[in-house]
């Protein structure tokens, strides 16, 4: 195709003409046909042909949807997991056993002797309160992954087929390039066959332009 040609070509052709690639691309990339695509799939697929960025804030996405009790559990459950609940829980287990054996223990008001079923009683019920929440942040945080591991891939999967197109274009832009040089090969040995015609039937140089006669 001539640079003229390319020039006149409407908008409409050359986006046709993208959108071609694009598909051979596809049918390049996946072996088994477009219909046999994931929704992920062609959703990536429409993204590349609609010429649309599909790179978003998965994090800030999924936080705006968390309902308050859902932010609790997560609350709840990293400071379940922190040093300052370490710290703290082990200050009170220690006050409580220090309370009930020494303090108390003299003055005949223990409410809580060894060895300690109030105590165990209490830990039993944090225990069992707290492994459902932890338990929930836990799920959710393995959605957020699933979710970011989804979003990587549709990017990845974008910007590789995207790779694939351009180097599609630089081989049809080098190709195009040859077929130029070879025409114009060609016709550099058209005239040259033409100057040489006319200099064995004139029997001289030929000095006049050979576009004349």
């Amino acid at each position: 195709m001539s640079p003229d040609q390319i020039r006149s070509l409407t908008s409409r052709e050359i986006i046709t003409n993208m959108n071609s690639n694009l598909r051979e691309v596809v049918s390049k990339f996946f072996n088994d046909g477009f219909n046999t695509l994931t929704e992920r799939e062609k959703k990536v697929m429409h993204h590349l042909f609609e010429r649309l960025h599909i790179s978003r804030n998965i994090n800030r996405e999924f936080d705006e949807k968390l309902t308050f009790g859902q932010r609790l559990a997560d609350r709840v459950a990293a400071f379940g997991g922190s040093w300052t609940f370490i710290l703290i829980f082990c200050f009170i287990l220690l006050a409580w056993v220090t309370l009930n054996s020494l303090i108390l223990l003299h003055r005949g008001g223990v409410f809580d002797p060894y060895p300690y079923i109030l105590l165990n009683l209490v830990l039993s019920m944090i225990a069992a309160l707290q492994a459902p929440v932890i338990m929930m942040s836990q799920n959710r945080q393995a959605a957020k992954d699933r979710l970011d591991a989804a979003h990587d891939y549709e990017v990845n999967l974008k910007a590789e087929l995207e790779i694939m197109l351009l180097h599609e274009k630089l081989d049809s832009l080098r190709e195009q390039q040859w077929r130029e040089l070879l025409e114009l090969q060609q016709e550099q040995i058209r005239l040259l066959m033409r100057l040489l015609s006319q200099r064995d039937s004139s029997g001289g140089d030929v000095t006049d332009n050979p576009n004349k006669g």
